[in-house]
């Protein structure tokens, strides 16, 4: 019963992405990018059938365990693009440093603005950093590591559905600029977004996280210490 429920679950799952695909193709909007589209198909056809999410919860974990494969594929199009990576290496490492210190600065100083707790800017000051460090960092700086892992996943759908749709408006069309601001503000969802576009788009999206994140475990903790 399980294992039919959990292939089930999969084969929904795997469905509702390919009608993402399909909707997006049609009818270009944010609103029809893969990560949103399909994430509230899903939760809508579990609140129609009642089903609890502790039952679809096994095919998450399997389908979260592929995403470590399709991390390291991300290799490929890095590989094949090595070069003009290389050639923009320091401009491109300027542009991920400063954009990681601006992203924790203007959301830690619009929360203080809103006048939220300690605890809430703690939490969501790791936002652009992947899920893993995000909740690591978030317990050092006394964050609270629930409200770290949503507003991660929130910042990471958000972005992945206006992000390239804000570039565009901003003329930002540069294939390694925009990989790499995806990359540096929305980690994995903005990455999966932006590799649509193309090989290098992907490929320097795939870099800017695996820097940002790492970027956010040192910063963070040193500005929320200042800062707070």
């Amino acid at each position: 019963m399980i294992i039919m429920s959990t292939l089930l679950s999969i084969l929904i799952t795997i469905g509702v992405y390919a009608l993402s695909r399909v909707a997006g193709g049609k009818y270009p909007s944010p609103f029809t990018t893969p990560v949103f589209f399909s994430t509230t198909i899903i939760i809508l056809l579990l609140l129609a059938t009642g089903t609890p999410y502790e039952r679809y919860e096994p095919a998450k974990d399997i389908i979260t365990y592929l995403l470590g494969p399709a991390t390291v594929a991300l290799a490929v199009p890095l590989y094949k693009k090595r070069k003009i990576i290389m050639k923009y290496s320091i401009t491109a490492g300027i542009g991920l440093f400063l954009g990681s210190i601006s992203t924790i600065l203007s959301v830690i100083w619009i929360a203080k603005a809103f006048e939220l707790t300690d605890t809430i800017i703690a939490s969501i000051s790791v936002k652009s950093a992947t899920v893993p460090i995000a909740v690591e960092v978030s317990e050092m700086i006394y964050g609270d590591v629930s409200l770290s892992a949503i507003f991660v996943v929130a910042t990471g759908i958000i972005v992945g559905m206006v992000g390239p749709w804000f570039l565009t408006l901003t003329k930002i069309t540069d294939p390694l600029s925009r990989g790499l601001s995806m990359g540096t503000i929305a980690h994995g969802q903005g990455t999966a977004e932006i590799a649509r576009e193309g090989q290098l788009q992907g490929a320097m999206a795939g870099i800017a996280m695996g820097l940002a994140a790492i970027l956010t475990s040192v910063i963070v903790p040193i500005v929320v210490l200042y800062l707070l």
